[in-house]
């Protein structure tokens, strides 16, 4: 038996897989979030490790433990967690999603004004090493008493293990990394007022990191066990759906939507806000493209136009079809701004095209089309440099819809697939780390298999053409109102 443990936003979720890496049970256990001022957004690590602990011992309580070979982490990302020289957490960690740090972004950029090409990557305020310089800056009494900076995940390896580790695909989302040589960025550590000293160990993501501590392996009713350097938590999903050979592409339609993309070389979008990072396998990255509401826009159109629920609501469109998606309204799904390409907070959602005749249906279609139009867009960031996937594999809650599953392919002129079980969550990818170093399997296809294909969608050539032109009135729009997003 191997275990993953993911530290996400809400909760941590840990599960338990056997030999041939299936699940065998999984335990979570929720986590608050603290906004005491606006854009701010922190944590009590501590309450990370109850948490850990919490669905630990519920995972005990179903399961015999006492045969775990070994144990992986996944997490959010990007998180500043500091600890002063006797390992006291000195402030609540500030979270990927805490916006304090804009300036900050700026002022490294101006300060390393190569750090894009180190990086591969837009210093962006969820970053970490911004929020560092907020605090240099702001709290310079809790700057002054870091010894060590860790991630999320990397905090519970050291309640675990007593030892500072991180892995290569959650370390690139911190700004200090070298993204392309894979080690800590001295110029970028120092202008955050920081040096090596202040980092954790790098390591691959199925490398042995350290050991389990004895009282929390007697607690968890496990051996001194190892655990694995693990991956960030878009890595390690995308290992549990598969993803790991270069080519190989995931779009998860969650809350957000986010594409990824696998490939053997470092390759760099930054000017199109495209995500660069290591993958958590060793000689392997990947690119990510993100935009901010995928399928939380159908939760939002379906409260607009009076539907009961999702379902109930692509239910309606499937029954009127043509009309709807002959219609010309276009939607800008920028809900919450925008990441990738255009990295700009204030854009808006936009309904445009509506006349006299438009129905609700049309509106909701409209949505449909802007949501897969914006994916589009972060397609057209990453393939800018790398070539096409032959097919991408669809997860995540919005990926259930067949409707949706056809209208992306139609607009990406791609083959999509819907796999099974493939939205089985960072802890996957985390467990099936774990089982590397022991050497189960020869090939990592034998370790991170793609998921069993339920259903394929080939695109249509002609809905791909005349979607195509109507996306370059889409583009335009943006184009045309960008200047007045501020004032609205």
């Amino acid at each position: 038996m191997f275990i993953g443990i993911d530290l996400g936003t809400s909760g941590v979720k840990v599960v338990l897989v056997n030999a041939e890496g299936s699940v065998v049970d999984t335990q979570s256990s929720p986590i608050s979030i603290s906004r005491p001022k606006p854009l701010w957004s922190e944590q009590d690590p501590n309450e990370w490790w109850l948490a850990t602990n919490t669905a630990m011992e519920a995972l005990q309580q179903n399961q015999d433990l006492s045969g775990v070979k070994a144990i992986g982490l996944s997490g959010q990302m990007h998180g500043a967690t500091l600890l002063d020289e006797n390992d006291r957490v000195l402030r609540p960690a500030i979270l990927w999603n805490d916006g304090r740090c804009a300036k900050e972004c700026t002022e490294l950029e101006s300060a390393v004004p190569n750090s894009r090409e180190i990086t591969g990557n837009i210093m962006m305020p969820g970053f970490t090493a911004p929020k560092l310089l907020w605090v240099k800056k702001h709290e310079p009494e809790v700057f002054g008493k870091v010894s060590k900076v860790l991630l999320p995940k990397d905090y519970l390896r050291f309640c675990m293990t007593g030892v500072y580790a991180s892995d290569m695909s959650d370390s690139a989302g911190t700004m200090w990394l070298n993204v392309a040589k894979r080690d800590w960025a001295d110029e970028l550590l120092t202008a955050t007022g920081l040096s090596r000293s202040h980092m954790p160990k790098l390591y691959e993501g199925p490398e042995v990191t350290g050991y389990l501590q004895k009282d929390v392996a007697a607690k968890w009713g496990m051996q001194e066990v190892p655990v694995v350097a693990g991956a960030g938590d878009n890595a390690g999903g995308a290992l549990g759906a598969g993803i790991h050979e270069a080519g190989q592409a995931m779009l998860s339609l969650g809350t957000s939507g986010v594409y990824f993309y696998a490939d053997d070389k470092f390759v760099s979008n930054p000017e199109s806000a495209l995500h660069s990072f290591c993958h958590a396998l060793p000689d392997a990255w990947h690119s990510m493209s993100v935009i901010l509401s995928a399928a939380s826009c159908l939760d939002w159109v379906a409260n607009l136009t009076g539907f009961a629920s999702v379902p109930e609501m692509i239910k309606s469109l499937e029954e009127n079809d043509t009309p709807a998606s002959n219609s010309n309204v276009i939607f800008l799904p920028y809900l919450s701004g925008e990441r990738t390409p255009h990295n700009d907070p204030e854009a808006k959602g936009v309904f445009f095209g509506m006349d006299h005749s438009t129905s609700r249906q049309q509106l909701v279609h409209a949505v449909l089309e802007g949501v897969g139009f914006a994916l589009a867009d972060g397609l057209d960031a990453v393939h800018a440099k790398s070539p096409a996937p032959g097919e991408i594999m669809l997860i995540g809650g919005g990926a259930r819809s067949e409707y949706w599953r056809q209208l992306l392919a139609d607009i990406f002129g791609i083959p999509v697939t819907f796999g099974e079980g493939g939205d089985v969550g960072p802890a996957l990818g985390a467990a099936r780390l774990a089982m590397v170093p022991l050497a189960l399997h020869s090939a990592a296809s034998d370790y991170f298999p793609t998921p069993k294909t339920i259903a394929t969608h080939i695109p249509d050539d002609e809905k791909h053409k005349q979607l195509s032109e109507k996306r370059e009135v889409y583009k335009k729009l943006y184009v045309s109102l960008k200047p007045i997003f501020p004032l609205v």
